[in-house]
């Protein structure tokens, strides 16, 4: 019962809005931190006492990890975002010398923590995965879409405008220029001037790709990320339904137990009532036996007045 005790007290801290707010606090110092060390001339007393301020972080987020897994237990490893933050700091314990000194540069991976901390950013990169099904059907037309332009482009530019489309891959790479229509204009005029049909090739690729296929991958994106929020105004709608059910239930049970109180009184009753009208017809009928008929009186009385 102790340890149950200790469980709940440990969650209700980990669960309070102020430690919470504290660990995205840390999150974000910890970032900034990571920033100033890029300005070695500029802040040589951080730079030289970075291992202290990388161990008061390390620390902090240690600790946190450690009360979050006192106070969920075996659920907390059933959550990937749990996972993420274990990996995230765990690397962090591993010594950065030698081959692993690469292993440093991870450290920039914990401002990515703040997705897993704020409710919001996790809500939408769940969407983003959730999207991957459909995004991989809508990027496979959009490749197809580029490496038909792109053999189109090598076979009728290749010769005008190597620089551009000189093989498959220098071409593949143009039309993704052209995807993101920067420097779109230059590239045209490579090649316009020799080939003046090659606006129908660049505006037509450029409809397509830009407008039509990308705004098709945006479509899907916003499309799950509504459906995401909607699931989880869903979940909240059938968790009130579920209490309000709950709620009729109980008042159901009530007037239940109530009705069958009132009938057991009313058949209580309804015994006493008719106990009660059978010793009165008993009591009538004795009452009868005893009370002679009104002739006999009548006849008695006449022969009382003769005498």
């Amino acid at each position: 019962m102790a340890g149950w005790g200790l469980r709940e007290q440990v969650a209700g801290l980990v669960d309070s809005r102020w430690f919470q707010n504290t660990v995205i606090a840390m999150i974000v110092v910890n970032g900034i931190i990571l920033g100033l060390e890029t300005y070695e001339a500029r802040f040589e007393l951080l730079d030289h006492n970075w291992m202290l301020v990388e161990g008061c972080f390390l620390a902090f987020f240690a600790t946190e990890l450690a009360l979050k897994i006192l106070a969920r237990g075996a659920a907390f490893f059933r959550d990937a975002w749990n996972w993420f933050d274990l990996v995230v700091v765990g690397i962090a314990l591993v010594p950065l010398t030698g081959s692993f000194a690469v292993l440093r540069l991870v450290r920039v991976l914990r401002l990515l923590r703040l997705v897993s901390v704020i409710p919001s950013l996790r809500h939408i990169v769940n969407a983003l995965f959730r999207s991957v099904p459909g995004l991989g059907t809508v990027i496979a037309l959009l490749f197809a879409v580029m490496y038909t332009a792109a053999v189109m482009g090598e076979q009728l530019f290749g010769e005008i405008s190597p620089g551009y489309f000189g093989n498959l891959g220098v071409s593949l790479y143009t039309l993704f220029m052209l995807l993101t229509t920067e420097n779109w204009p230059d590239i045209s005029d490579s090649v316009i001037d020799q080939a003046p049909y090659a606006w129908i090739f660049f505006v037509s690729y450029i409809v397509i790709s830009a407008f039509i296929v990308l705004n098709l991958i945006i479509g899907v994106i916003v499309t799950t990320m509504e459906e995401e929020v909607n699931a989880h105004r869903w979940e909240e709608d059938q968790e009130l339904e579920l209490a309000q059910h709950r709620t009729v239930m109980l008042r159901l049970d009530q007037l239940s137990e109530q009705v069958a109180i009132l009938s057991a009184q009313l058949r209580t009753l309804g015994v006493a009532v008719e106990e009660a009208s059978v010793q009165q017809d008993g009591h009538e009928r004795v009452q009868n036996t005893k009370r002679p008929p009104a002739g006999r009186r009548r006849r008695a009385r006449r022969r009382n007045r003769r005498r």
